[in-house]
Formats: structure tokens, sequence, C-alpha cells
């Protein structure tokens, strides 16, 4: 993320895995990664890759919640998916619309390359496609031409 036009950020749990992070990404260690996702600005991109499913599942179910969202992607399997799937509608009270937002596997299904260099160059053309597509949305909504005028 540091070489793109965004500004990143890495929450992390573990502060031995914030070393040597680039000066130009932000990062925060906390106890409960999922509760940073609440602070963030609208039409953030949420990319989860941690160490542990469970710590995944929490992140992506605070990160589904939010309708304002760029991306939720998460990097795993078919299974993984399913799995979370069953989790996040039963145990997370999540709905289906919300879990129809999360991309996962990351990086897209066209190309079959486990190297993790790969993943990650797939997985940021896809953040960025859609932080684009998400801003350009925003904006057309914003700046769009009234339909009707209202006279008081």
């Amino acid at each position: 993320i540091a070489l793109l036009p965004v500004h990143g950020v890495v929450i992390e749990t573990r502060a031995e895995a914030l070393e040597g992070m680039p000066e130009t990404v932000e990062t925060r260690l906390t106890p409960m990664p999922e509760a940073e996702l609440r602070n963030a600005p609208a039409g953030t991109a949420f990319a989860v890759l941690t160490h542990d499913h469970a710590l995944d599942f929490l992140i992506v179910a605070e990160a589904l919640k939010r309708d304002d969202a760029a991306y939720v992607g998460m990097i795993g399997s078919k299974t993984k998916k399913a799995t979370f799937r069953h989790w996040f509608l039963k145990s997370a009270d999540g709905t289906e619309t919300e879990f129809a937002r999360l991309v996962s596997p990351i990086g897209g299904d066209a190309v079959k390359d486990k190297r993790p260099p790969v993943i990650a160059a797939l997985a940021a053309a896809e953040i960025m496609t859609a932080l684009v597509i998400h801003n350009a949305a925003s904006n057309a909504e914003h700046h769009a031409p009234h339909d009707r005028v209202t006279a008081g």
C-alpha cells in the first residue's frame, strides 16, 4: 500500500508485525482491531488478512455492518468463506445482503497463482478499482442535477 495513492492504515494486535512498515503507512497497535473499524471514514476499503480465522471473522463482520465501505475483502479460500457465511448469518446477526458484499478470496479468481506477491498485486488492483468506482458513485450522487425543484 505504500506505493499506491491511498492513505494506508495497518491495524495489528502484534507489535512485532508492525516492525519495518514503510513510513508512509500509518500503524495502529490494538488488542481489538475490529473496534478500530468503527472510526474509519466513509468510503474506506477494508482488506482483512490476519493470522487467525476467528479474528478475521470479527473484523469482517464489523466491516460488513458498514454500508459505506468501498470494499470488504478477506484473504482465504472458498471453504473459509462458507464457514464465515454460516457464522455471520447465525451468530453475528448478519444478513445475506451484507454478506454478498464480501470479496473472498481477495485478488479475484481469473489468475490461479498462489504466490504471495502475485496475490498482493491482484488484490491491490481489485481494491483500487473498488475505491475508484465508489468515489465516482459518491461524487455523482453529490453532484447530480436535481430531478425536481420545490418552491415554498
